[in-house]
């Protein structure tokens, strides 16, 4: 791939070619891993430049390590964001790097290059990844409004009251999550979200066209769905933007790809700013939440019943791709099991280190009782997303790994208990998460939690728990809650949740929507407050009522000794 790509090169006489991790619909996880194919990096984030003789590879914080294993041979490795191609590249003007507009917006070119070189288009699909065939496993489904919770024409009217209020006539909706939630509808065309990839324009007149493969439809009941909606392909959307009326146009610019952005501003005044759709979906409602706390109790009930396997195993005979197999095996238990939320995580020690680790054949580790092993895992099931991630250890630890471990617990209660009318939002939130950690100088390079969507992405926004997230939590809101610490080549330790912001009176705070046991192998008491203690013990508690009726005898008595 990276001959063909530096023929590219050498044909189109440019200096270099840049390729994103992302598709057209700008989703994390894709069907074709473009880094994987060019540079062998499994990560989910990152983008590569090709230039004649050299090759380069940038990836943030969470894959530094990861990315000297696997591309260091053929890479050089840039963490961003301290380093950009800016940053490297001889910035003069005849510099010509080629990128294909389907896959790039505007905003992340500027980012990435500044205004120094040439940035020229190249209509060229290297993945092949126009090519689809339809079948009965890729077709679109709808939802009723008794699993989303809210009509079709509720969100429409919504949503037209906002972009009334902001003063456009039209709005692209780039990406394909916001249309899914739009029209209740959910499709098979990403490996671990359900989601189809389908876009839209919305008018000021609640008129909604929808671009896509129109044949991926065909279960769905087009008079379902709105009376105004109308159909088309891909290829059609120059001829329906064309013919619309209006004079402005709301384009998301994370998501609103350089070649579309241009297609609309060649006839309409854009006004940049966050898919208003992105605020709605962030806020979920009753049903929404009850069938995600139904979904996290099959799920504690499958990862339970994992631990209790793992800790009674002889772990000689494991190793982290059996692991992540039999922890699948324990979802599949559930019918409403669909498939992982992401690619499961199985870390045994120093693989643990690595913050999004994948284990290949190449980098399969056998169990050692010496060593954590780090499982970080999730489902989608009918209807919600799961993402729990436990720390495990076989023997008994050193006290320093104890004493890491217990304040990153700490650090993961400070979240949980905080006072969210207090805090505001993630940015707050964050410094609670890594206060412990810091007061014995160490941090860990992610944030401390992220959106999750209702049976959708695994990862969402706009809110998470990071240094720069300044959103305020509001009721409704879904986030993980997951500090941890990373030593390399030794051990990783992560401790993740999913919560809830629940509203009582006045008061915002979090709920717990995972309910796996904590790992107390690992827990140093002279380290916690008796508010700790009885957070764990009220959480082990809570725990065991909520999952012991779908436990066997020999997995409750084990439960129930962790209270």
């Amino acid at each position: 791939m990276i001959n063909k790509i530096k023929n590219l090169i050498i044909s189109n006489d440019l200096d270099g070619y840049i390729i994103p991790k992302n598709d057209e619909f700008f989703t994390e996880y894709s069907k074709i891993n473009k880094l994987e194919k060019v540079a062998n990096f499994t990560g989910s984030a990152g983008f590569i430049l090709i230039q004649k003789n050299t090759n380069h590879l940038f990836v943030d914080g969470r894959y530094t390590i990861q990315a000297k294993q696997q591309s260091g041979k053929r890479f050089q490795i840039h963490e961003i964001p301290y380093k950009w191609p800016k940053n490297i590249l001889d910035n003069r003007r005849s510099t010509k790097i080629g990128f294909d507009p389907k896959l790039f917006t505007i905003d992340t070119l500027k980012l990435y290059f500044g205004n120094a070189v040439n940035l020229l288009p190249i209509n060229f699909d290297l993945f092949k990844s126009n090519f689809e065939t339809i079948n009965k496993d890729n077709l679109v489904y709808s939802m009723n409004d008794s699993i989303t919770g809210e009509s079709i024409d509720s969100k429409i009217k919504r949503l037209k009251k906002i972009i009334k209020r902001i003063g456009i006539d039209n709005l692209f909706i780039s990406s394909n999550e916001n249309v899914c939630w739009l029209l209740n509808i959910r499709g098979k065309d990403l490996p671990n979200s359900p989601l189809a990839n389908f876009q839209a324009i919305f008018t000021i007149k609640k008129e909604i066209f929808l671009f896509g493969n129109i044949k991926k439809l065909r279960n769905v009941k087009k008079e379902r769905l709105n009376k105004k909606i109308k159909f088309f392909e891909k290829n059609e959307f120059w001829k329906i933007l064309y013919s619309l009326k209006g004079n402005s146009f709301c384009i998301d610019n994370k998501t609103c790809s350089v070649l579309n952005e241009n297609l609309i501003n060649s006839k309409f005044i854009i006004k940049k700013r966050i898919d208003p759709i992105y605020s709605l979906k962030c806020i979920k409602n009753k049903i929404e939440i009850k069938n995600m706390v139904d979904a996290h109790i099959k799920d504690g009930v499958a990862v339970t019943k994992f631990l209790y396997w793992i800790k009674n195993s002889n772990i000689k005979n494991l190793d982290e791709i059996k692991v992540e197999k039999k922890l699948e095996s324990f979802r599949k238990q559930n019918k409403n099991f669909l498939f992982p939320s992401f690619e499961t995580i199985a870390g045994s020690g120093p693989n643990g280190a690595i913050i999004h680790y994948r284990s290949n054949k190449r980098s399969n580790r056998k169990l050692n009782k010496n060593h954590l092993l780090l499982v970080d895992s999730g489902g989608q099931y009918k209807w919600g997303t799961t993402d729990v991630t436990r720390t495990i250890s076989f023997n008994r630890p050193k006290k320093k790994i104890k004493e890491i471990y217990t304040r990153i617990l700490k650090g993961h209660i400070a979240v949980a208990t905080a006072k969210i009318n207090k805090v505001k939002n993630g940015n707050n939130l964050d410094k609670l998460a890594r206060k412990s950690l810091k007061s014995i100088n160490l941090d860990y390079r992610h944030g401390t939690g992220h959106g999750v969507g209702f049976f959708m992405n695994v990862h969402e926004g706009p809110q998470s728990i990071s240094k720069n997230n300044f959103i305020d939590l509001k009721k409704g809101m879904i986030i993980s809650n997951e500090p941890g610490y990373y030593l390399e080549n030794n051990f990783g330790i992560r401790i993740e949740n999913l919560v809830y912001v629940e509203k009582k009176d006045k008061t915002l705070f979090l709920k717990n929507l995972t309910f796996v046991p904590l790992e107390k192998d690992l827990i140093e008491e002279k380290f916690l407050t008796n508010f700790e203690k009885d957070y764990i013990f009220n959480y082990h508690l809570e725990t065991y009522s909520k999952l012991s009726p779908y436990l066997k005898k020999n997995e409750k008595k084990w439960l129930a000794r962790l209270i």
